[in-house]
């Protein structure tokens, strides 16, 4: 499964490269629920690209995102004022005497003010690092979308739940962040041939297991991240689903999972057993406006995917 994914959210990329449309109502509005509390995730990049959105939207944007930075940084700086607090208690404390509390506060702690300064220095960044731009079930991320004609770039969730579920679909389907090729016709079946999508990526992580001489001898070995990237670079049209899910009295949420696929021989080496499916640009109007008639058809552009080699490295 694509657990996380580098994604491209350059706004002069959409709209020169893609000729695409940026929804910045959209984006008006998903960060508007955000700043009322909503919980609403999005990865440091996307937030500094919509900083150079033009217009009433993108005025109104920026004032979105630096009214949040200022009351994620407000937060954080209490909470490490807090974790200090705790540190400092625990080193008096193991002067004294060496506890199992005194010990595991210092080490939480430890973890704490580093976690909470590397967010702090984030906030502060005006240039997205390789880290800023990753997302994870969970988060929102742009989408292009193929509507009236023309492509459409919006924000949607990480992890689609479908229109018409019950909002308890989420948990019930913790793993709809992705979509398997097999799959498409059954539990798909409202979405596929229906609302495709594509999600432009430079590289994407998994989770694989590697031998661990020091774990228990349980067969399972030890957990790594590796970075899978397309040998020569470039980005890549990931194929995705999405969906419109409405409620009376709740704010429409717009979602998508990325169709994988059984992985390349180089993957499968590697120790994962599936892969995101990249769209050939050159069949990417085929695929966001599909014939619900023809599903064959749309089989057929994931078939005739791009076919690039990945290479792996342990992911920082």
């Amino acid at each position: 499964m694509c657990y996380s994914a580098q994604i491209r959210t350059e706004y002069q990329k959409f709209t020169r490269h893609f000729g695409a449309e940026i929804d910045l109502d959209e984006y008006v509005r998903l960060y508007w629920e955000r700043a009322e509390g909503g919980n609403i995730k999005t990865p440091r990049a996307l937030d500094l690209a919509l900083r150079e959105a033009p217009g009433e939207q993108g005025r109104r944007l920026r004032e979105l995102i630096e009214q949040h930075d200022r009351e994620q940084e407000m937060a954080l700086e209490q909470e490490l004022f807090r974790q200090r607090k705790r540190r400092a208690d625990a080193e008096r404390s193991l002067k004294t005497r060496v506890t199992k509390k005194a010990q595991e506060d210092l080490r939480i702690s430890n973890a704490n003010v580093a976690r909470i300064k590397a967010r702090l220095a984030a906030l502060a960044r005006s240039e997205p690092t390789a880290e800023d731009a990753r997302i994870y079930p969970g988060m929102h991320a742009p989408v292009m979308i193929r509507e009236g004609g023309r492509r459409v770039v919006r924000p949607m969730r990480y992890q689609c739940r479908p229109a018409g579920k019950s909002a308890l679909f989420d948990r019930k389907y913790p793993g709809t962040y992705n979509a398997r090729r097999d799959s498409l016709g059954g539990f798909w079946r409202d979405q596929f041939t229906h609302s495709h999508g594509v999600l432009v990526i430079g590289a994407f992580y998994e989770n694989v297991r590697r031998p661990d001489p020091d774990a228990p001898l349980d067969g399972r070995g030890r957990n790594v991240v590796l970075e899978f990237r397309p040998d020569p670079p470039r980005d890549m049209l990931v194929a995705c689903l999405w969906s419109r899910w409405r409620a009376p009295g709740e704010t429409d949420l717009l979602s998508f999972a990325a169709i994988t696929d059984e992985p390349p021989p180089e993957i499968a080496a590697a120790g994962h057993d599936r892969c995101i499916i990249p769209v050939r640009p050159e069949r990417l109007d085929e695929w966001l406006e599909p014939d619900p008639a023809a599903p064959e058809a749309q089989y057929a552009i994931l078939d005739d995917r791009e076919r690039p080699y990945y290479r792996n490295r342990v992911a920082a």
